[in-house]
């Protein structure tokens, strides 16, 4: 971009104009990643809640319903529920035959040791499992499968499907069936309903659905007897309960997850042998329907084939599966499609042995259909994706915990020393020493400050203590020289000197005014800052200390009245302030405001001067002090006044320069971590706590409001919200005192608890923009924020 001057000759750009181009370009990508890494935490604890049925959930069991549109047959049937050919068909299991099924898993704890005993005693089971247990114990549903056991549908979130609508439904079934895939490499043929139990229990609302995924290709599994293992009655009761009636055959219901079981673990070794011990045989359900269909071809003359002894009467078409979830023909296996010598293509063939294609027959796993193509590599996805989040989520939580406590502990330890250094500085015998009454030189770098320039040469105008006051130009294009002469003349100031340089940027202005300073002591001030008229007399005191080499004041929003405005000021009140306080008795104050301080001529020139190594050149020039030695201090009233940020934009753009020079200021200076003596003062306390409190805590910081939204939407809203309220009654209390110390009009406290809600999540997002530049490499340059002048004399401000 190129600037026209008042005679409408085109002049170039400024080198700071060129560099503000160059960093606006850079800005947009790093805020776009910074909230696309914050839509990825979120999205990875949505699912983690979708996991644990806290997104999503329904608790709603359907009790008590008609049945008048279910068929006699169906509700008098066996407990295999199939549509073949569109018609409903049920079947039974055969007398002393025991199809043992397990609901709910896998359970880490349970699952396992539920298959080491059906391997003991070489006994298969058929698992319905949940879809979400599935993605998150992928590894129990492998060893399951490989063992030769088979696995059925249990929905994936648990759910009563006759309350969900088809989509759901559909999604329920589809989810699982990835899970399987990703987990195991297969996909199923059988279903299972949450809460179901014999088929006399199926009503006019679980009937539809039963339909619909029997048309699917679907085979619905019921029970014949139930264990009652869930409300753990005891072992022999358990037992008790899952054994049938005089030698009739059944599917027998037990949990291997959904609560403590050990009470099943102690009753399935005693209940295998005891029906061992009265001939009965054990089998999965579609050991079932093999040979209840083998029987009835056997009965009616028919010659039983290959294929038909494979796959028969478990799923009718065949169709579900993988085809449930992608539309694909299930490991392209069709009933009959085995050729002659029992091999096949698909997951029916060699599950439970080889697992893949070609391997023998197991006919205890029929149902299994092996997943391929885009089905098995969504369900690899979403276990990997759940495997992120089961780390991610309680990794997370237990790093917010830390961070709440040290956000807690820093609010008490800002208090407790706050105080202390309130009561010290406030005593009637506190001095510094002898009070200094020699001049000082007050530098003020100016670039365009026409608004601004004049009320701040009117308030030095009124100082109290003798000044010379050194104006420089940083190159301004704006008549800021002349507007300062003219403001000189005419308030009668003889002491006011204005420098124009070229356009260098901040530290040049300012390491200007320090080598034409007259005097030992310099005072530093931005051109949009308003001096008390004791301010500068204030703020020297400190240096009757010899070891003191430079003083941080006390800065103060001028422009409050506004809610950017109120919300800044609050932030200054009870952030920068009890800050400084607390860090000054600590002896490792980080950062002396560029709007008020003062340091020691020979100090500054000791240091090397004002760097251009970093955009926060007072933090730089403060931990330089430190390793130099040099003592630096906080004097409350020395109070100035300086016109924050009027736009968001503009808010924006300071902070992030502030924390982006924060962060080049601490990594510049890390050497400080091995510095010894009192110069590593600053490396063994400052840094860590500049590094935990102002870049690390504020990071993680949005995470605790994103898990307290959360909370309140999926999980317990008033716990949520009264927890919310407790965290800010603790930062209102905070806010109050130390508005009480900097005796602050309480009435602005009204507006913290938005400023909760929408201005601290921008500087939380501004630190993380600050964060990814830093990461990324990227370099800003100083940058010049538009100035109203509207901060007058202080007597003006409320």
């Amino acid at each position: 971009m190129t600037t026209t001057s008042s005679r409408g000759r085109r002049r170039a750009p400024t080198r700071i104009s060129r560099a503000a181009g160059r960093a606006a370009a850079l800005q947009k990508p790093r805020v776009i990643l910074a909230l696309l890494l914050l839509l990825a935490l979120t999205s990875v604890m949505l699912l983690d809640g979708y996991l644990r049925a806290e997104v999503g959930g329904d608790q709603r069991v359907r009790t008590g319903a008609s049945a008048g549109k279910v068929p006699e047959k169906v509700l008098d049937g066996g407990p295999i529920l199939t549509f073949q050919g569109g018609q409903a068909t049920t079947l039974s299991v055969p007398d002393k035959t025991i199809a043992l099924t397990f609901d709910d898993g896998p359970n880490p704890t349970w699952t396992p040791q539920v298959l080491k005993i059906l391997e003991e005693y070489d006994v298969p089971g058929t698992f319905f499992l949940v879809g979400s247990m599935v993605s998150r114990y992928p590894s129990i549903v492998k060893d399951m499968v490989e063992e030769g056991n088979e696995v059925g549908i249990h929905t994936f979130t648990h759910v009563d499907l006759s309350y969900q609508s088809e989509a759901r439904v559909d999604r329920e079934m589809e989810q699982t069936q990835l899970a399987l895939a990703g987990a195991a490499g297969i996909t199923t043929t059988l279903f299972r309903a949450p809460y179901s139990s014999e088929t006399d229990a199926i009503d006019n609302y679980s009937w539809p659905v039963y339909k619909e995924l029997g048309e699917d290709g679907y085979t619905s599994v019921f029970v014949d007897t139930d264990s009652d293992d869930w409300k753990r009655p005891g072992v022999s009761k358990i037992i008790e309960g899952a054994t049938p009636e005089d030698g009739a055959g059944a599917s027998v219901l037990f949990h291997d997850a959904g609560g403590e079981r050990s009470q099943t673990i102690k009753a399935l070794p005693k209940y295998i042998k005891k029906m061992k011990a009265a001939g009965y045989t054990f089998t999965t359900i579609s050991g079932v329907t093999q040979e209840q269909n083998a029987a009835a071809r056997q009965a009616t003359g028919q010659q039983p084939t290959a294929g038909a002894t494979a796959a028969a009467g478990t799923a009718g078409t065949a169709t579900a599966g993988a085809g449930a979830a992608t539309g694909e023909q299930p490991g392209n296996l069709t009933n009959g499609q085995v050729n002659g010598n029992g091999t096949g293509n698909g997951a029916a063939a060699g599950n439970g042995g080889t697992g893949g294609t070609g391997g023998t027959i197991n006919r205890l796993q029929a149902a299994h259909r092996e997943a391929t193509g885009v089905t098995l590599y969504e369900g690899k996805a979403l276990i990997a994706a759940v495997t992120l989040a089961e780390w991610t989520v309680p990794t997370l939580s237990v790093g917010l915990m830390i961070v709440g406590v040290a956000v807690m502990g820093r609010f008490g330890m800002m208090l407790i020393l706050a105080r202390r250094h309130y009561r010290k500085r406030n005593k009637r015998r506190f001095s510094w020493g002898p009070t200094v009454t020699r001049p000082v030189s007050v530098i003020v770098p100016a670039y365009n400050e026409k608004e601004c320039i004049a009320n701040t040469l009117k308030s030095l105008a009124k100082s109290t203590h003798p000044i010379e006051i050194i104006i420089v130009d940083d190159g301004s294009d704006d008549d800021t020289s002349e507007i300062s002469r003219e403001a000189a003349r005419a308030l009668g100031m003889t002491n006011v000197r204005v420098i124009r340089q070229e356009n260098a940027g901040k530290p040049a202005a300012l390491n200007n005014g320090v080598r034409s300073a007259s005097y030992d002591i310099v005072v530093m001030m931005d051109g949009d800052t308003v001096f008390e008229p004791d301010a500068v007399f204030h703020l020297v005191q400190p240096f009757a200390d010899p070891n003191v080499g430079a003083v941080a004041g006390n800065a103060k929003v001028g422009n409050r009245d506004t809610i950017i405005g109120a919300w800044q000021h609050i932030e200054y009140v009870m952030g920068f302030n009890l800050d400084r306080r607390m860090y000054d008795l600590l002896r490792c104050m980080p950062t002396i405001p560029g709007a008020i301080g003062a340091f020691r001529r020979e100090a500054v020139l000791e240091v090397g001067g004002m760097s251009e190594d970093t955009l926060a050149e007072d933090t730089d020039i403060t931990i330089a002090m430190h390793r130099g030695g040099w003592q630096v201090v906080y004097q409350e009233h020395a109070k100035a006044w300086t016109e924050a940020p009027g736009s968001l934009k503009q808010l924006w753009s300071q902070r992030y320069r502030w924390s982006y020079g924060t962060m080049q200021a601490l990594w510049k200076h890390r050497k400080s971590l091995t510095d010894k003596g009192p110069s590593g003062r600053f490396g063994r306390v400052g840094m860590p706590l500049v590094v935990l409190f102002q870049i690390i805590t504020p990071v993680f910081a949005p995470l605790i409001d994103v898990f307290t939204i959360y909370s309140m939407i999926f999980v317990d809203f008033q716990a949520a919200l009264l927890a919310w309220l407790a965290v800010l009654g603790v930062q209102l209390g905070c806010a109050a005192y130390a508005f009480r110390l900097d005796r602050e009009k309480y009435r602005y406290l009204l507006m913290m608890p938005l400023q909760q809600l929408a201005y601290r999540q921008m500087m939380y997002l501004v630190l993380i923009h600050s964060c990814i530049t830093a990461l990324t490499g990227g370099r800003l340059r100083w940058q010049k924020l538009k100035r109203t002048g509207e901060v007058g004399t202080p007597a003006g401000v409320s």
